[in-house]
């Protein structure tokens, strides 16, 4: 009898239940509504970063340096480039053309050239351009003894060990003498190595023809040698049309095999960000941007102390944190360029007979963009969150977290082929196929392979025995066999999922549905539609429901059985989680606890009749 009062006493009643879900749902609606004019905010904000004239700027400058033929050859341009000859040849041809912009094209004359050139008569170079060239040391590598009769001259790949520091040549100008890098511009990263600041520099002049006399000086005294690793043309221009600067870096580098490989640089961005009154209603965006990051971070805060390490059980709160890291890291980033912008550009520009070093500022302000980008995409995949009151996507989520373990099983012996075939095609065809030159394509090349992308005729080439093999048994193992079988994993498990569904278990509540009756709720509170009794609708008599459980296959037994059933937990709801009911404590006679009693053990033997029909179910 005390262990029933206690069971009466301690039990939440239906009120409070259908409070605490009520509240938990105003709850949700009204984080959903904060977040979504957060992210609203968010895509302004990004949105109004990117202007679609970079694009287009971008590509008549590509088009102008890299796809201008040298006169008389039609097969040379900057792409094309693969000996010193054909890149003296660009030089003293496309590249001087078309850095210099002297006169409209009836030869008439637009502006003062002592200013500056104007590329397609828009575009301002800013200061002038540089070529810096980067070397290494003779003897840098060893020959075999064998052969050290025959090669006297060694020069290996560019290291920062064997880059060559004494001066060469004339050894009168800056191009002939070694200058250390006064600039805080990060390395580069190109095909062959890594390549510092610092080097052989020389500055264009700003008459094309004092440039052209320069560039053939340079060639007849052989100012690239054995020893050149690496040139870097640098010059950036801006276009007061769009308010944009385009940072150019055009590479060639000189690999220690022989042969030139070219690569290029085209960064257009907005340094002047605040100049029109579109871009101070950005400005006021990055503020309201800022205090919702405040605001979420103090709701982050209290979770962490209200759940302490449980807080961290949930895959949601990992994605809350993450995306307050990459918030945080964006406004640093922010922060970091304007000042630097502030700092650097009056001195960039207060001189225009020197070079213009842009390249480190827009190279951080481009990795502001990618941190920007990196941050909506997660912003976007935390509405899932919400999304997941739904059925479908709790299906989904439901799926995804209880095939982990398995999915983790198949991936790690999924890896240990893929990988084992990546090595087995570099090590076969690297040397013969681009897209296996190195153990990183390799491993790219498979996976394009799995998506239909792939060039058998190359492999074969390379190796007539040993490429079909390879082909064959990837498509195989891969492609048939373990594809398919990670997806019988996830098909197998949501099939599980559903069958749980089918039985009771769903979500709390779904948010569609709440959202549904609460414009019908706003609806009838305007007169605008009638007011329906929530027990008259969707409610089937008990004899509809009886003959539907005939029609699908239920026997009388099983029919009566859940009849007496129902009747029985409507009279004892009624009875123990009716709303009339105090909180007072009362007591429980004998009879109503033996009926209590009586209920519990019902319920048991129906809980276990449903299992092991749907043992049977899932045996089937």
């Amino acid at each position: 009898m005390p262990e029933a009062s206690r069971w009466h006493r301690g039990g939440t009643s239906k009120p409070k239940l259908h409070y605490r879900k009520e509240v938990e749902i105003r709850t949700t609606l009204q984080e959903l509504l904060l977040y979504f004019i957060f992210l609203i905010n968010l895509c302004i904000l990004t949105f109004g970063m990117v202007n679609p004239h970079m694009y287009y700027l971008n590509k008549v400058m590509s088009s102008l340096f890299l796809d201008t033929s040298v006169s008389g050859d039609e097969r040379t341009n900057f792409k094309s480039i693969r000996s010193t000859t054909d890149f003296w040849k660009y030089m003293e041809g496309p590249l001087l053309e078309g850095l210099y912009w002297d006169s409209w094209y009836t030869n008439q004359k637009l502006y003062n050239l002592k200013n500056s050139s104007r590329i397609y008569y828009e575009n301002i170079i800013l200061g002038v351009p540089r070529v810096r060239q980067l070397k290494v040391r003779n003897n840098t590598c060893k020959v075999y003894s064998s052969f050290q009769s025959l090669i006297t001259e060694c020069y290996d790949k560019y290291t920062a060990e064997n880059e060559d520091l004494s001066d060469f040549g004339l050894q009168s100008n800056t191009e002939w003498t070694y200058s250390t890098s006064n600039t805080s511009s990060p390395w580069h990263w190109g095909f062959v190595g890594v390549y510092r600041n610092g080097g052989f520099i020389f500055t264009l002049s700003k008459s094309k023809s004092e440039t052209k006399n320069k560039f053939i000086d340079l060639r007849l005294n052989s100012w690239i040698t054995r020893g050149t690793r690496v040139i870097f043309i640098d010059f950036s221009l801006y276009n007061a049309n769009v308010n944009l600067f385009c940072i150019i870096r055009l590479v060639a580098e000189f690999p220690a095999t022989g042969g030139i490989l070219t690569s290029w640089q085209f960064y257009s961005v907005k340094l002047l960000r605040y100049v029109s009154y579109y871009d101070y209603f950005i400005a006021s965006c990055e503020v309201t941007f800022c205090i919702f990051l405040v605001v979420f971070t103090t709701q982050e805060i209290k979770k962490i102390k209200e759940f302490k390490s449980a807080y961290l059980k949930s895959i949601w709160n990992w994605l809350e944190l993450l995306l307050l890291v990459l918030c945080f890291t964006a406004v640093s980033f922010n922060i970091y360029c304007n000042i630097q912008l502030f700092l650097l550009l009056g001195q960039l520009l207060e001189n225009t007979e020197k070079y213009s070093d842009f390249y480190f500022l827009a190279y951080w302000h481009v990795y502001y963009n990618n941190i920007i980008a990196v941050t909506i995409f997660f912003a976007w995949i935390k509405i899932f969150k919400f999304i997941s009151f739904n059925k479908t996507m709790s299906q989904l989520s439901s799926t995804l977290s209880r095939c982990i373990k398995d999915i983790v099983g198949f991936a790690i012996m999924f890896f240990i082929i893929f990988f084992a075939y990546a090595q087995l095609g570099f090590l076969v065809f690297g040397s013969q196929v681009d897209d296996f030159s190195t153990f990183q394509n390799s491993i790219f090349t498979q996976f394009r392979i799995v998506l239909g992308d792939f060039n058998f005729a190359g492999i074969q080439q390379a190796n007539w025995i040993l490429g079909p093999i390879y082909f064959i048994t990837f498509i195989f193992f891969v492609f048939f066999v373990l594809l398919n079988m990670f997806l019988a994993i996830i098909n197998d498990t949501y099939s599980e999922v559903k069958a749980d569904y089918s039985i009771g278990r769903r979500p709390d509540f779904e948010l569609g549905n709440v959202i549904k009756k609460g414009c019908f709720n706003a609806l009838e509170k305007l007169k605008l539609k009638k007011a329906q009794k929530d027990e008259d609708v969707n409610i089937k008599s008990s004899g509809e429901l009886a003959d539907e459980a005939r029609r699908q296959g239920f026997d009388e037994n099983e029919i009566q059985r859940a009849e007496k059933m129902k009747k029985w937990k409507e009279r004892l709801e009624k009875k123990y989680y009716s709303t009339e009911i105090e909180d007072d404590y009362q007591p429980v006679t004998q009879q109503e606890f033996q009926e209590l009693f009586l209920y519990a053990v019902e319920l048991e033997k129906e809980l276990h009749y449903i299992s092991l029909k749907l043992n049977r179910v899932m045996r089937k």
